[in-house]
């Protein structure tokens, strides 16, 4: 039996995309009124650290009561950061709308899982679980 050579066995996968939840605002700054401004103070941000974009048509974004947010024709660029907001807005590169009028994450815990187009799990971030573990700063969460 012959070995290959390391450098065949490398090019012999298919490049990965990495994509990941990096921020979650869970808690919007200010009074919980409902307000739009509120609404989109309330935000998810998806970031892919490769160098090539991914399609992010039809995957998912949900919290633990089920609430869903599907990617409709988006691309996401190679290291880029997009953010989605919960309430109403215009779509553009970097921020895109769920067009909700009540909030999605809840404050005191929850957790924000992100799945592909397969439905697949990519990644999850959970906060208020554990009080023991690394919080991502004020707009953090915890990684599981």
């Amino acid at each position: 039996m012959a070995a290959l050579p390391a450098s065949a066995n490398d090019h012999s996968r298919a490049p990965r995309h990495r994509v990941e939840i990096s921020a979650v605002q869970y808690n919007s700054p200010g009074p919980d009124d409902r307000s739009n401004r509120s609404l989109n103070a309330e935000w998810v941000e998806v970031t892919n650290t490769a160098r090539q974009a991914v399609n992010l048509d039809g995957w998912t974004l949900e919290d633990e009561d089920g609430h869903t947010y599907t990617f409709e024709d988006y691309r996401l660029a190679g290291r880029a950061t997009v953010r989605i907001h919960t309430g109403v807005g215009r779509d553009n590169r970097t921020d895109l709308y769920q067009d909700r009028r009540n909030y999605v994450w809840d404050n005191r815990s929850d957790t924000a899982t992100l799945r592909n187009d397969r439905g697949r799990f990519i990644d999850e971030v959970s906060w208020g679980y554990d009080r023991d573990r690394t919080d991502r700063g004020d707009r953090g969460g915890n990684r599981r």
